[in-house]
């Protein structure tokens, strides 16, 4: 066998490609930064006690920069760090109790959505490089209001005993800064992707080449 079948034969499948070590370092950056995104002083304006934060912008972000796998990971790793007890959930909340407050669903939705956006950032940067940054505030628009808006609306209604209705309308002020929260995170995401391809661009177009048959 030569060395070049043995290459192709120990190249990991597309979509299955092992993460290293800066694989797993962007995930800790990323964790990070969504804390560091929660503990920027917000108001609770809702009427529930959710209140305004910059995590959906560093959510998206994650997504729309890591990918689908290493953006779900990094969020889920704030997640979990949370819930052991560290104070990185807003206004320095922690702990399984904030699973029984109003901001339960939000805090969900999270990871699903990191995952979802990052799926779809690869979807767009395999078939375009116009535009890149509309499509990537529409992946993250789109994301946010089935995802991260639905489930958090859910949360809502279940933990405060309001109906869907009252939690439909105090979701609705959180849509204005989510729309400019998106529209930043899709254009430092193209320039993070032009400034440093390796994270996920490259790695696309690695995974997507097919090797020539014998």
């Amino acid at each position: 066998m030569s060395n070049t079948d043995t290459a192709v034969k120990n190249t990991p499948a597309s979509g299955r490609r092992r993460w290293n070590a800066t694989d797993l370092g962007l995930i800790a950056v990323f964790a990070a930064l969504v804390a560091g995104a929660a503990l920027v002083p917000g108001l609770a304006v809702n009427g529930f006690g959710v209140p305004i934060t910059f995590q959906t912008l560093a959510v998206m972000l994650t997504g729309l920069v890591l990918g689908p796998g290493r953006g779900f990971a990094a969020v889920a790793l704030y997640i979990v760090l949370g819930l052991a007890g560290l104070p990185i959930f807003s206004q320095g909340r922690s702990g399984l109790g904030i699973l029984a407050g109003p901001s339960a669903g939000y805090i969900i939705a999270f990871p699903i959505a990191a995952g979802i956006v990052g799926w779809l950032a690869t979807v767009v940067i395999r078939r375009t490089v116009k535009a890149r940054a509309l499509w990537f505030f529409i992946s993250a628009a789109v994301t946010s209001a089935l995802v991260v808006h639905s489930l958090g609306i859910a949360g809502i209604a279940l933990n405060t005993k309001a109906t869907l209705e009252q939690a439909f309308l105090s979701d609705l002020v959180f849509y204005p800064g989510d729309m400019v929260k998106n529209i930043l995170a899709a254009i430092i995401a193209v320039a993070l992707h032009r400034a440093f391809p390796d994270i996920l661009v490259r790695r696309i177009r690695r995974s997507t080449a097919q090797p020539a048959k014998a």
